[in-house]
């Protein structure tokens, strides 16, 4: 699968844009294209879409990818109750819960997680200096935790985060390398994960996760939520088996877990848990027709 997201970069990143961009799609949408599984042990393949491109492994992507191929019956696992599901970034396995064709919940086993480097100091336009950690939950995320110059989601407007986000993003990416140690093609922090005030008292951690040019997950973010829990982990303030309940921006939440630990390289690494639903709102039929439309491959407008 990490080959079939190369080639899909290269020769269908057209597919993602009409999809993904408007007039069809917006800032925020996300999606998967299903594939037969490579291995006779796992159950189907994917490779997930988004504004900012093809991913190496997208977790609300995910939740609602196997909600929708079990409710559809688009795949019958070998397993019932189990999927396991080949990504670039790796095989998940995931365990779903069923009640009357509907899934209630899905809960995966992420790829391991691992934080790439701490304390890294960027500098953010409208901000100043700020401290972030880089970690790895299936992409590379920079995390913001609340400091001197940022006191918190809670005080700012989504539209200064994405402002701020652009900057961070590419200040790091221009001054720091960050390739995963076994897949070089999985490189560059991506994401900007900033951190705030709970909205339920019995949340653990909040976030507000930019990504693309100019969007903020509504969720709180399945491979964010695995790489803020390698942060927390590496920091002590999180044990193995611990309930982890992320909130997003809305407030909507996963519930994490460190399932073991491990290594990626040379690297400490964690296995993440992420627990979460997703509901089915529809079907549609989208066409990309070159002929006759100047959008047909999508626009953005920043």
């Amino acid at each position: 699968m990490s080959e079939k997201r190369q080639h899909f970069l290269n020769e269908f990143d057209w597919i993602c844009k009409g999809l993904m961009f408007e007039p069809r799609g917006h800032d925020m949408m996300s999606g998967s294209i299903i594939y037969p599984a490579h291995d006779a042990d796992n159950d189907f393949a994917v490779l997930f879409i988004e504004t900012s491109g093809c991913l190496p492994m997208c977790g609300h992507g995910t939740i609602g990818t196997i909600t929708i191929v079990i409710e559809r019956q688009l795949i019958v696992p070998k397993t019932p109750g189990i999927v396991r599901m080949e990504t670039p970034a790796g095989i998940v396995l995931v365990r779903y819960k069923e009640e009357k064709g509907k899934v209630k919940s899905v809960k995966f086993i992420n790829v391991p997680s691992f934080v790439a480097a701490e304390n890294i100091e960027v500098i953010c336009p409208g901000r100043g200096m700020l401290e972030v950690d880089v970690s790895y939950g299936g992409n590379f995320y920079a995390i913001v935790d609340k400091q001197k110059n940022f006191t918190g989601i809670q005080n700012y407007s989504a539209g200064e985060l994405i402002n701020w986000s652009r900057n961070i993003r590419k200040y790091i990416n221009a001054n720091h390398e960050f390739v995963h140690p076994v897949d070089s093609t999985i490189r560059g922090c991506s994401h900007i994960l900033w951190t705030g005030d709970v909205i339920d008292k019995n949340s653990t951690a909040r976030n507000a996760v930019f990504y693309g040019d100019k969007a903020i997950d509504r969720s709180p973010c399945g491979t964010g939520t695995s790489a803020r829990m390698a942060q927390w982990f590496a920091q002590g303030k999180l044990k193995e088996g611990q309930p982890f309940i992320h909130e997003s921006i809305i407030g909507s939440k996963f519930i994490g877990t460190v399932e073991g630990i491990t290594e990626v390289g040379n690297k400490p690494a964690i296995i993440p848990g992420i627990e979460g639903w997703a509901k089915i709102y529809g079907d549609n039929t989208i066409t990309i027709d070159t002929d006759d439309d100047p959008y047909a491959y999508g626009f953005q407008v920043i």
